[in-house]
């Protein structure tokens, strides 16, 4: 299998009111994806509009100028085609993936929504997804075990103000507040042409997407006053634990550790990813290792570690563990901490780092293996760091990690003084 992390060909080009289209051909089947990125997350969100992005993911399938509410999902799913959208703190991106003559009605649709929404917005269509969010809120978080845990990390690990400083959900408290204006002018800023990467794969040809996305956003107009969301790659270190424990409903004692590392897209943060794998990935993982199989102090399938892929501040390290029975939450952080410290101290062995870069390669060709696969991966790329071809980056930085570079940054940024501990303990019960 190739090392080069994209073997396809990627042609690009700017339309006039500075829309983005990026276009990898692949006639291995009859069938197009089409990726929208909007650089617009929980980051970019003013003080007490926080959930705006994430409300936005919501709103865009309930009707524009020339689309019915609900309308954009059937017509897609009657072509044959899928779709979803999802909202992170660096972006939006709505995507969908069809049968290849029907890529003009997605695009169609696309455009549509990006420049029709606000007129078509009601009270009514905000207020019900307001509620919807509220439910999904109750449903993810509030009321599952350990639900809440990124909302707490992240005030954790990025003090008030930074943009990661809370997560995509936002505050209901914000939501309804917010009157049908202010919603509306959060739309007009930042679901503009040249805040967006419109990125298509498939059975297609540059030539007919890039013809298409003139004659249906060519006619949108730009946004000159996009503001930047703030700067947050700077975090200075604690010099002390951030510590806090939870007591709730749940079944057995929890343990999150965390740290931050480096920026993803930052070489650096080739190293975090390579370090997670072989800290957590798995039953080979150092944690799986000790603390599953060795000690027997966590539950097998509720231990690992994993990088969160933020671009525009030092991203997360995450590592985590739930106690079997008898085991008492002291003794499983005692027992995390000791293995994430021991990175910085026990060598990576050659078998440990040729099993992590062989779990990320699969990762990475499973990725690359489908159609919205490559579509998302260029489109992030190209709005997060200007160039899609970038992507074919990933895959050798990976494998260019050195066990003398894992144990460098062990030792430079997982020290316990600038360490985040979330417990959860379960309630007492009689």
């Amino acid at each position: 299998m190739p090392d080069s992390g994209y073997p396809w060909p990627i042609e690009t080009t700017r339309l006039d009111n500075g829309l983005r289209v990026v276009v990898s051909e692949d006639r291995t089947a009859p069938a197009v994806a089409v990726n929208l990125w909007y650089d617009v997350g929980s980051r970019h969100e003013p003080a007490g509009q926080t959930g705006f992005a994430h409300l936005f993911e919501h709103l865009m399938f309930e009707g524009s100028v020339n689309v019915a509410k609900t309308e954009h999902m059937k017509l897609i799913q009657g072509a044959g085609g899928s779709l979803n959208a999802t909202t992170n703190p660096d972006r939006t991106n709505y995507f969908e993936t069809v049968p290849a003559e029907h890529l003009e009605l997605a695009l169609w649709l696309e455009a549509d929504r990006m420049g029709g929404l606000v007129p078509a917005l009601t009270q009514e269509t905000l207020d019900n997804q307001r509620d919807v969010v509220k439910n999904e809120r109750r449903q993810r978080y509030e009321n599952v075990p350990y639900g809440d845990a990124w909302l707490r990390l992240l005030p954790l690990l990025y003090p008030p103000g930074h943009p990661y400083h809370h997560a995509t959900i936002g505050s209901m408290a914000d939501l309804n507040a917010a009157d049908l204006a202010t919603f509306q002018a959060f739309h007009s800023t930042y679901y503009a042409p040249n805040n967006a990467v419109l990125t298509v794969v498939g059975d297609t040809t540059a030539a007919e997407v890039f013809a298409l996305a003139d004659k249906y956003f060519g006619g949108l107009a730009a946004r000159s006053d996009i503001p930047a969301a703030p700067d947050g790659r700077t975090v200075p270190a604690a010099g002390t634990p951030a510590v806090e424990t939870v007591t709730a409903d749940v079944p057995a004692p929890r343990v999150y550790l965390a740290h931050r590392t480096h920026p993803f897209g930052d070489p650096g943060y080739d190293v975090t990813t390579v370090l997670a794998t072989v800290l957590g990935s798995g039953r080979g993982s150092r944690l799986y290792q000790r603390l599953a199989d060795g000690e027997r102090i966590a539950q097998p399938d509720l231990v690992g570690a994993y990088g969160v892929d933020l671009a525009h501040a030092p991203a997360p390290l995450i590592a985590t563990a739930t106690a079997r029975p008898g085991v008492t939450a002291e003794r499983l952080r005692d027992g995390l901490a000791e293995v994430v410290d021991e990175l910085a101290t026990v060598p990576v062995t050659a078998a440990e780092l040729d099993r992590a870069k062989a779990l990320l390669s699969t990762m990475w060709w499973r990725q690359m293996s489908t159609v919205d696969g490559r579509a998302d991966t260029l489109g992030r790329y190209a709005t997060q760091f200007g160039d899609p071809a970038r992507a074919a980056d990933r895959l050798p930085g990976w494998l260019a990690v050195t066990a003398e570079q894992i144990a460098e940054q062990a030792a430079a940024l997982l020290g316990a003084d600038d360490r985040v501990i979330l417990t959860y303990l379960p309630e007492e019960t009689s």
